[in-house]
């Protein structure tokens, strides 16, 4: 670690320990019932993580919707983050980011027939979805990024770690990225370590399984990315197109606007020679001189072969965005990503949240 960021870090402690006796403090107030915790009559699924930033819950909360959707009726309620609406959205087919945010766009975009609601106010979100008519009112309810909303029950909590920044090796917010104290990863019933090597070894996982140091009743996966066939953002302009399908001479320009896009740097690295990144914050909004910046990439590469590539949720904000011309859109393409759990450790996985929801609602329907 470079001198001045140590230097950094030191200074910052103290700002840490404040921010961390604040948030224990906050917890142990839950723990204590001076502030109300309320649960629902409803199975009510929590995804979550401990870090700012990036961990792979938006690919663990596809994984749940594809997994329960065919036998419930399901919603997915999230805050709607960088929005620019207030309050509680229930999402309709035209929803665009702006109106129920980048995650929860793409979600509805992917799974039209479920329902996705946003508001920040979590209980309020539930109780208005709990409100529709009886043949939209949802069997079960996925709660995105609500593991720090403890004002809300939930029947089981997933919480999702990336394998690069795994929890307990973390520091508390300012110094690392920690939102809470990496102790408080006792609440969750599931872990599940994401976006894993697929080739990561059995002796690998049980260090991190140690360091974990799990209790009695948690139960630990493993997961890794699958990357699908490239679609196309505008799909009346281009047609899909394999990864596997790519020449190691055409060129790409990929652009991220995501917490964290190492691990898709890499996989479209190792099928193209020319790969020019072009990464942004998360959540980025492109404006013009992002375009330009883009252009000249285009020109300097030189070639009408040349894809523009982004991720699934940016794709989802440049489709609804004016700026990018129209000449382009018959080479732009996204990359849809799937999770899958490694070890073959999918099916206890599936088994453990189905016996789950539905003991919760055959005690409900009593």
């Amino acid at each position: 670690m470079p001198a001045e960021l140590q230097k950094l870090r030191r200074l910052l402690w103290p700002c840490a320990l404040l921010y961390g006796t604040g948030v224990r403090i906050r917890n142990l107030f839950f723990d204590w019932g001076l502030l109300p915790s309320q649960s629902y009559p409803v199975p009510l699924l929590c995804v979550g993580n401990l870090t700012a930033g990036g961990s792979g819950k938006t690919p663990m909360v596809e994984y749940l919707i594809r997994l329960l959707k065919e036998r419930y009726r399901v919603a997915v309620l999230s805050r709607g983050y960088k929005r620019k609406t207030r309050g509680y959205v229930l999402a309709g087919e035209d929803s665009t980011g702006s109106e129920i945010g980048d995650e929860s766009c793409q979600i509805k975009d992917k799974y039209p027939d479920v329902t996705v609601a946003v508001d920040a106010n979590r209980r309020r979100g539930i109780q208005r979805l709990l409100a529709l008519p009886e043949d939209r009112r949802p069997q079960v309810i996925l709660l995105d990024d609500g593991f720090q909303h403890r004002y809300v029950h939930p029947s089981l909590s997933l919480l999702i770690t990336d394998c690069r920044r795994i929890y307990y090796r973390d520091k508390l917010l300012p110094v690392g990225w920690l939102r809470e104290p990496s102790g408080c990863a006792n609440r969750a019933d599931l872990v599940v370590v994401s976006k894993c090597d697929a080739s990561l070894q059995a002796a690998a996982s049980r260090i991190i399984r140690d360091g974990m140091n799990l209790k009695p009743h948690q139960s630990l996966f493993f997961s890794a990315i699958t990357y699908l066939p490239f679609r196309g953002i505008f799909p009346e302009a281009c047609a899909s197109c394999a990864l596997d399908s790519l020449q190691k001479e055409d060129p790409i320009l990929l652009i991220t606007g995501i917490a964290v896009p190492a691990p898709l740097i890499e996989a479209v690295k190792k099928r193209s020679e020319q790969v020019e990144v072009m990464s942004f914050a998360d959540h980025h909004a492109f404006g013009k001189k992002d375009i330009r910046r883009m252009e000249t990439a285009l020109q300097r590469m030189g070639t009408a072969r040349s894809l523009i590539l982004c991720t699934e949720k940016d794709a989802a904000r440049i489709r609804t965005n004016p700026r990018f011309p129209e000449a382009w859109r018959s080479r732009m393409y996204y990359v849809p990503i799937e999770m899958r759990i490694l070890f073959d450790r999918g099916e206890p996985l599936n088994e453990q949240i189905l016996q789950h929801v539905r003991l919760l609602i055959e005690h409900t329907d009593k």
